[in-house]
């Protein structure tokens, strides 16, 4: 056996053998089914109050990703405790010492937790989709609708970037407790505000979470200077920037 496919199974082992990171999975699942279901049951009981022009903009599909905001925190956490973890209980030496060439290990250790991710946000997103519409009932869409399957898998590729972009965050900042404090925060509440004040509101435009955002809408953002393929661009550059301080970080720096 070649030591990337050895490598490449011993991260599938350790993934699957730690709960924490199938319990996170798991909630970024349930948040971002449950609150796009509920905010689409709200949508569809104040629709009629709802003017002329809002309606004729209604986001159905985009309405029943809204639980996304709730679960990108859930796959931020996911991927910084895929690299935090090794750092936090001192198995980096163990590690690093079993596979010394560090930049297989740590692409080993990405691609292994990318493809867990990717896994479950197809399925959140799918599944979000379908109980959205649900509980959308006369003013839902279709997946055969303009630019709505493309949404869909856009949502899901956003979910999956945000975990791999944490994932070069933390092995950056070498700590969980840490990446953890800056991320959710900044994600949560920063990004929101900066959004909102019109002095910033420009660069935060470029934020990876503002550039996901137009990832996940099949109506776009009149204000908005790029639409779906300008925030995957955006969303690709942000995540290939931390993964790369990241390989920095771990091939200059002893564990």
């Amino acid at each position: 056996m070649s030591a990337p496919t050895a490598t490449l199974r011993s991260e599938w082992a350790k993934l699957t053998t730690v709960r924490s990171t199938g319990w996170t999975l798991f909630a970024a699942f349930a948040v971002t089914v449950a609150f796009g279901t509920l905010v689409s049951a709200l949508s569809n009981s104040d629709y009629d109050s709802l003017s002329e022009q809002e309606k004729l903009s209604f986001d159905a599909a985009g309405t029943s990703f809204t639980g996304g905001l709730l679960g990108q925190l859930a796959m931020i956490a996911f991927g910084v405790m895929v690299i935090g973890s090794e750092y936090s209980t001192g198995a980096i030496r163990s590690s690093l010492a079993a596979v010394p060439r560090r930049g297989v290990f740590y692409l080993s250790k990405v691609a292994v937790a990318t493809g867990a991710a990717l896994t479950v946000s197809l399925a959140t997103t799918f599944v979000t989709f379908f109980a959205g519409q649900a509980a959308l009932g006369s003013h839902s869409t279709t997946l055969g609708a303009h630019n709505v399957l493309r949404a869909t898998f856009g949502a899901a590729l956003y979910m999956t970037l945000m975990a791999v972009f944490s994932m070069g965050v933390a092995t950056m900042l070498r700590s969980s407790m840490l990446s953890m404090g800056i991320l959710m925060p900044f994600f949560f509440l920063v990004t929101q505000i900066l959004a909102s004040v019109p002095g910033a509101k420009k660069a935060a435009e470029y934020l990876p979470d503002q550039a996901g955002a137009a990832m996940v809408r099949v109506v776009p953002k009149s204000d908005l200077p790029y639409g779906a393929g300008g925030g995957l661009v955006i969303m690709l550059a942000w995540v290939a920037a931390a993964l790369l301080g990241g390989y920095l970080v771990l091939r200059n720096r002893d564990a």
